[in-house]
């Protein structure tokens, strides 16, 4: 073995690189678990005992904080939490630039874009511009979007020319949309980092104005919903001086620290009867001055607090006998924190504490919507500041405002969160200001894109959602691992069966593998879901493929009469073909996957990608290692037992003089199909028709046509209910109020009516949320997923063993499994005691199908090919002998991914059982077919050619 040095190195890096990283995970969970034990069930105890080690070295010089951002992130699937798909409005976003326009055409062109996007693939602009022209049509009318009317007001002049044609004022338009989406994104981001959820997730997707924000752990989905959903609030506030408040701290700080004495007092009393009286020593210095850091109290700011204390403080100033103190003029004042710690000399300090001179109804001097531009910039002294420019209203306010307050400051607030609150120098008459903070480049270009969204309160609806509670969470956790754990077991063990010494050695690659696996998904920062799991589970059945085929030409070798050293040099090389052309097109399979799926799809797609790549140098390198160690040693090496040496070794079957009987069983099982997926359909889910799910667990066993009498009423008409696994569990589904904004608050209290009436006690474990436009997009994604993975195979194979016929036969055999598959589905739903509903996981199950299907069925051309170049005999009698000269192998990998996923469908949970069902009929139609349809195929198309 070449580079054997080199291989040893690299491993031993790598193995180290992953346990290093994993380690984070582990001193995490390790602190997590003192802090459940010590807080006994008390939520607030427990993030309090964090709270208060986030700080504390941990590992390495990382603190506890720091080791949280980079353990493992696990998907909201296995932690609890919340996923949602915003989408931002593009047609307000369109009024707003059109400084909303009263023009019939425009307003007219708007209401019939929003129609044709419900069911529409082409982006909003696309269907505006049609509309309109539609518009102009029937009115029979020429009027142009850059009208002053429309597009060509004073504030987009600068942009195009006046008269200017509708397409350059589109390309306009669409850099303008484009801006304006970033500006909501950014504020929705900085929203988002105040939830304070560990390891958020917010991005952009692909299509137009579309926003993925992903939020393991957090609790109060109704206030997530609110605050994603509502349009960023840019105020401009007076400020009251700490000097005017000093009568108030006086008083707030007495009553605080009598209450502090009071209980040091009776601390003493507690400890020392006999001590009545206190010195004045043993009374604690003023805790509220303490919390509030006075010394660095200036103008607006009352002082500056440590984070893991505003709660304290805020605890004290929202009371109502603290509120109280404040009186005349300073009755309606509130306190509002810094958006970004006070950083002294390098040093955070803490948060800002500021005073806002507010009013009885709460109404800023100055809102956003006046803010017409803001940009970053940096003056001549060097210092980052950000520019902004107000249209002429908000020019004659801020005038006034300023006027007002020479030698004040004003306070600049989004989301009641204070950015900046600069002194007043002098009266500002033109509108245009500037924003100073201490910002680096990069914040104050946040900022400005935080105060142009004020601009454009564009309106973002829900339009898909996820939501898992803890406790289904918890559950899913331990259903993965158990399956995992058990599946790994079954894989060991075999192998050493089968393989003995050679078993071990295997199963040693197998362990570095999953090692390997997990260690390059927390590397990666990669999210691990339960689809994830199942995409390692997966892994681990088809990473012995590599091996079983090393060892499978190993055999071949042996029984040739080779010496061991010589049958395992050439075992290897002889390997590497059938090895590379199937694991590239499971691989080619996952990239697809990850490129068309979202969600859970994505993270199964990660798993296997990477699996395939470390199961690859695993199998290939390591066990070689293993085997150069062991002969250097003159120790033993065994390829099979005394009871399965001659498995398959003497096989002569002939495959070809059955594939007549083989293509009219197929034929009928097509024809099976087709007959029920043109009268039965398949059972769609929300995924793919929009809809509303909900997991709901009762404190006993419910019937399905109680639950769905009860919420028909509710609801309007009755939703479908089914069983769930348990028979205390129902999956509810309704499109009730699905098209209508905000309407998830009427939901779940009509879902709790209707509940109600059982009488039972109930929780609901998660919930889900598809609108119909997405639900269409992610329809239309799935068929271009399955197109271009059968292209992208075609053209690989043909590639590969240059010859159409290959291609052919292979694609024949993968239409053939996704049929049968199918067929299976929609013969059998509603038949069988869990969920056969078509979603996104049944499409990446369908891929997968794809590439295990194709897996065997290259290995199988890749000996047809080697025979056809070295035996003779006829062809039929070649391509007989290379089907059963891969016999061995293709039963074994069979079996085992088989057993692999039957495990995973028993204790793998509810949720991915439809999944493990689907992968489970592909593995036993895939290795069939591989058989009996593909290389027939191929054999009967290549009978015109003269050249095999």
């Amino acid at each position: 073995m070449r580079n054997k040095g080199f291989t040893k190195f690299l491993a031993v890096v790598f193995a180290l690189i992953c346990v290093y990283q994993l380690a984070f995970t582990w001193m995490v969970k390790s602190v997590e678990s003192d802090a459940k034990s010590y807080a006994s069930g008390d939520y607030a105890l427990e993030q309090a005992y964090l709270d208060s080690v986030a700080t504390d070295e941990l590992y390495f010089g990382y603190t506890y904080k720091e080791c949280k951002e980079q353990e493992l992130n696990l998907g909201l699937d296995l932690k609890g939490g919340m996923n949602v798909t915003l989408e931002v409005s593009v047609g307000d976003i369109l009024k707003i630039l059109a400084n909303k326009s009263v023009d019939a055409t425009f307003n007219e062109a708007i209401h019939r874009a929003n129609k044709k996007q419900s069911d529409s693939q082409k982006d909003y602009i696309e269907d505006f511009v049609s509309a309109f022209n539609e518009v102009n049509k029937d009115n029979e009318t020429n009027v142009l979007l850059s009208s002053p009317r429309i597009f060509g007001h004073r504030n987009m002049l600068d942009k195009f020319d006046v008269n200017a044609p509708d397409d350059e004022v589109i390309a306009v338009v669409r850099e303008e949309l484009k801006g304006a989406i970033d500006r909501a994104f950014s504020v929705l981001r900085a929203r988002i980092d105040k939830f304070g959820v560990v390891q958020p997730n917010i991005q952009q997707l692909e299509q137009e104005g579309r926003i993925l924000v992903e939020l393991p752990g957090v609790k109060d989905h109704e206030r997530v919903k609110r605050l994603l959903q509502s349009t960023a609030q840019l105020e401009f506030w007076e400020t009251t001086s700490v000097q005017e408040l000093q009568g108030f701290l006086t008083n707030v700080g007495t009553v605080v620290k009598a209450e502090q004495d009071a209980q040091d007092i009776q601390e003493e009393i507690l400890l020392d009867t006999d001590s009545l009286l206190l010195d004045s020593a043993n009374i604690s210095a003023n805790p509220f001055y303490e919390l509030l850091n006075v010394q660095y109290a200036f103008g607006a700011r009352l002082g500056v607090v440590s984070v893991e204390d505003t709660a304290k403080v805020n605890a004290i100033m929202d009371r109502a006998d603290i509120r109280s103190l404040l009186v005349g003029d300073l009755r309606n004042t509130k306190f509002l924190w810094s958006a970004k710690p006070l950083v002294v000399t390098g040093e955070e300090v803490g948060l800002e504490y500021v005073a806002i001179k507010s009013n009885r109804d709460d109404i800023p001097q100055l809102s956003g919507d006046v803010i017409v531009d803001a940009n970053s910039q940096i003056d001549p002294t060097g210092l980052v500041n950000v520019s902004m420019r107000m249209n002429a209203e908000g020019a004659k306010k801020w005038k006034k405002l300023t006027e007002n307050n020479i030698d004040r400051q004003v306070a600049i607030i989004l989301d009641n969160y204070v950015y900046s609150f600069p002194t007043v120098n002098d009266v500002i008459p033109n509108g245009s200001s500037s924003i100073s903070g201490n910002f680096t480049v990069e914040e104050a270009e946040d900022l400005a894109n935080i105060l142009k969204a004020g601009k454009l309160p564009a309106p973002a609806k829900i339009i898909q959602s996820e939501i898992v509670g803890p406790s289904l969470g918890a559950e899913a956790i331990s259903a993965g691992f158990t399956s995992f754990a058990i599946a790994l077991l079954i894989v060991l063990l075999y192998m050493i069966f089968y393989y003995q010494t050679a078993g071990l050695a295997a199963n040693f690659a197998l362990v570095l593998n999953i090692l390997f696996i997990f260690g390059v998904l927390a590397s990666l920062g990669a999210v691990l879901s339960l689809p994830g799991i199942a995409g390692i589970v997966l892994t681990i059945g088809m990473a012995v493929d590599a091996n079983v085929l090393i060892y499978e030409r190993i055999r071949e070798e042996l029984r040739m009469g080779k010496g061991m050293s010589l049958a395992i040099s050439d075992g290897y090389k002889n390997a590497y073909a059938a090895i590379i052309d199937a694991n590239v097109t499971t691989l080619l399979t996952g990239i697809i996957l990850y490129t068309f799926g979202t969600g859970p799809i994505k993270g199964f797609a990660t798993t296997l990608i990477i699996g395939i790549i470390t199961s690859l140098f695993a199998a290939i390198f390591l066990t070689r290692l293993v085997f150069e160690a062991k002969m250097e040693s003159k120790k033993p090496i065994k390829f099979a037992s005394k009871l399965t040496q001659g498995w398959f070794a003497n096989s002569s079957i002939a495959f070809l003089a059955k594939r007549k009987r083989a293509y009219m069983v197929s034929a009928l099982l097509v024809i099976l199909g087709v007959a029920s997926l043109a009268t039965r359909g398949l059972n769609q889910g929300v995924d793919f028709k929009g809809g509303r799910n909900f997991v709901v667990r009762f404190d006993q066993d419910v019937v399905t046509q109680d639950v769905r009498s009860s919420l028909a009423a509710p609801f309007e008409t009755a939703p479908e209910v089914k069983t769930f696994g348990k028979a205390n569990q129902v999956k509810i589904t309704t499109k009730y109020l699905i098209d209508e904004k905000g309407s998830d608050d009427v939901v779940d209290a009509k879902l709790a009516e209707g509940l109600n009436t059982l009488g039972m006690n109930y929780e609901v474990m998660s919930s889900q949320l598809v609108g119909p436009t997405i639900a269409d997009d992610i329809k239309q994604s799935a068929v271009w997923a399955v197109l271009f993975s059968l292209i992208v195979i075609f053209m690989y194979i043909l590639i590969r063993f240059r010859k159409m016929s290959y291609s052919i036969g292979a694609v024949a055999a993968v239409f053939h499994d996704v049929l049968i598959v199918l067929a299976v589905f929609s013969i059998l739903y509603g038949r069988l005691p869990f969920s056969l509903e078509i979603d996104q996981a049944f499409i990446a199950a369908i891929l997968t199908v794809i590439g295990y299907s194709l897996n065997d069925t290259v290995v199988v051309f890749d000996r047809v090919r080697e025979y056809f170049g070295s035996k003779s005999g006829s062809r039929e009698e070649i391509v007989d002998a290379a089907l059963n000269s891969t016999l061995s192998r293709t039963i074994n990998t069979s079996l085992t991914t088989f057993f692999v996923l039957l495990v995973i469908f028993l204790f793998g949970g509810e949720v991915i059982r439809g999944f493990m069902f689907a992968l489970m009929i592909g593995v036993v139609v895939g290795t069939y077919s591989s058989l009996f349809i593909a290389t027939p195929i191929m054999v009967d198309t290549l009978k015109d050619d003269s050249d095999e």
